[in-house]
């Protein structure tokens, strides 16, 4: 008996498109179930060296919650390359501004930092409200309960 090894051919043809509501879901378990779905670690062929996730739809990012002291003490730093341009932002102006940025941050966070982590993290689409031009790919919903 041999172990069967994917190969990576044809893995585009077999991604699947899911659609999560992100409305009343703390930011921190979305983003692991989301990023576990990206990577393909829920499939039981997964390979770390290959991308055999599925692309993810977050919708109704706005409406995502933070637990605990997060909601008011959690700030976002980012440098903008040039000296002395270490910049920070509260989460409350994070949500205000871009809260599609901070669930893409967090999932980003999650996935591995090589080529293949930012190949992943493509294939997630996040936005504020209900509405998503991708109704075209068919997408699935997707119930966090059932997502390890």
């Amino acid at each position: 008996m041999s172990t069967h090894f994917p190969s990576g051919l044809g893995l585009a043809e077999k991604r699947r498109w899911y659609v999560i509501d992100a409305t009343g879901q703390p930011v921190g378990r979305l983003a692991t179930r989301v990023a576990r779905i990206l990577m393909g670690k829920n499939k039981p062929e997964w390979t770390p060296f290959l991308d055999m996730g599925d692309h993810v739809i977050v919708i109704n990012a706005r409406h995502a919650i933070f637990k605990g002291g997060k909601a008011t003490q959690k700030v976002y730093r980012y440098h903008t390359l040039w000296p002395g341009g270490l910049r920070e932002i509260n989460v409350q102006e994070m949500f205000a501004k871009h809260p599609e940025r901070v669930i893409e941050w967090a999932v980003q966070g999650m996935l591995p930092k090589t080529k293949l982590g930012r190949t992943m993290a493509r294939k997630l689409k996040v936005y504020a409200e209900a509405e998503h031009p991708h109704a075209a790919q068919r997408p699935e919903p997707l119930d966090l309960s059932r997502v390890p």
